[in-house]
């Protein structure tokens, strides 16, 4: 008997252990220390409302022999400079020079408590360029990127050599149709955020086929909900959130004055704020096949290629052919 009871001791003891390990296995700080990412970080000090925080940031280097221009990639909100790896490797491989940030409150970046703005982002990566000493780039903004590349484009429209437009949001006014929750509502629904509910978000609104190396996605962002320190991440997630709701550039694109090319997959139906929609309601926006050639027709000069059987995310979904229509618009 007593021997049995050293036995079980012994088997909770490891169950326990192996129950420890694959937590912190699961679990990734919200500044994904513990998340390689394709090329060497570098950090840009940033003082703001009287705190010190650094943006992260990717300066990448052409394979081949440089043609002299730089491209400066925004992510979108659920993402970080870790998913455009797949686009370094394209655009350096021709000869750019690319600039990646990790915008401040996302990836490897500071997660302050501040007053979220696409103008205060938008200076602090002009901010950056400056200190890189390039004078000039093509900006390409995916989702909430592309918000913020037009932002970019609007603000500093001579260090803006080209503006690409990969499925931006903010192609519509969500306040018009979207009910209004407050940073703390927001918040209280960003706790909520667990790896099931993350993949089940990124099935139903990012592509229009599952694969298995889109868990990876679905790894890094729901490994920071482990992390004690989430609550501050899932603060700034609904900062953010605000930041989107409150702050649209729709009613801007007619005064954009760079060359402008937008990338479409026409399958993608992103709202921000979705969920607080009934199923009727989710069908009269987010459609993409119609909200893309809207845009366009907004933005002087503006070109649109659109991608068929795609989502929210192109350069994921058909890199190659992504790739191929990035080049070519350059």
């Amino acid at each position: 008997m007593f021997i049995k009871r050293i036995t079980f001791a012994l088997f909770v003891i490891c169950t326990s252990t192996l129950t420890v390990l694959a937590q912190k296995t699961d679990t990734l700080s919200i500044t994904l220390e513990n998340v390689a990412y394709a090329y060497p970080v570098k950090y840009f000090p940033i003082s703001i409302e009287g705190q010190d925080v650094r943006m992260a940031y990717m300066d990448v280097a052409p394979t081949q022999l440089s043609n002299g221009r730089t491209v400066m990639l925004f992510h979108g909100k659920n993402f970080a400079g870790y998913y455009w790896s797949g686009v370094i490797k394209s655009l350096t491989s021709r000869g750019f020079r690319v600039i990646v940030p990790d915008q401040i409150g996302f990836g490897k970046s500071s997660k302050p408590f501040i007053h979220y703005s696409f103008h205060q982002m938008a200076a602090w990566n002009k901010a950056l360029l400056d200190a890189l000493g390039i004078q000039k780039a093509s900006v390409l903004g995916h989702s909430m990127g592309g918000m913020l590349a037009t932002r970019f484009a609007l603000m500093y429209p001579e260090q803006t050599e080209k503006l690409l437009l990969e499925n931006p949001i903010g192609l519509e006014d969500y306040r018009k149709f979207v009910p209004y929750v407050s940073t703390d509502q927001q918040y209280s629904n960003e706790l909520k955020a667990t790896a099931e509910s993350v993949r089940k978000y990124y099935q139903s609104s990012y592509f229009t086929v599952w694969k298995p190396e889109y868990e990876e996605l679905v790894r890094i962002a729901a490994g920071v909900t482990n992390s004690a320190d989430f609550p501050r991440a899932a603060k700034v997630a609904a900062m953010t959130y605000t930041m989107i709701y409150e702050q649209p550039v729709v009613y801007e694109f007619i005064n954009v004055r760079v060359p402008t090319v937008l990338f479409i997959g026409k399958e993608d139906k992103t709202i921000v704020g979705k969920g607080f929609l009934s199923p009727d309601q989710q069908a009269l926006y987010g459609q993409y096949r119609f909200l893309g050639k809207q845009t366009a027709t907004k933005i002087p000069g503006a070109k649109i290629i659109e991608f068929d059987g795609c989502g929210h995310i192109p350069h994921i979904e058909i890199p190659a052919e992504f790739g191929v229509a990035l080049l070519g618009s350059l």
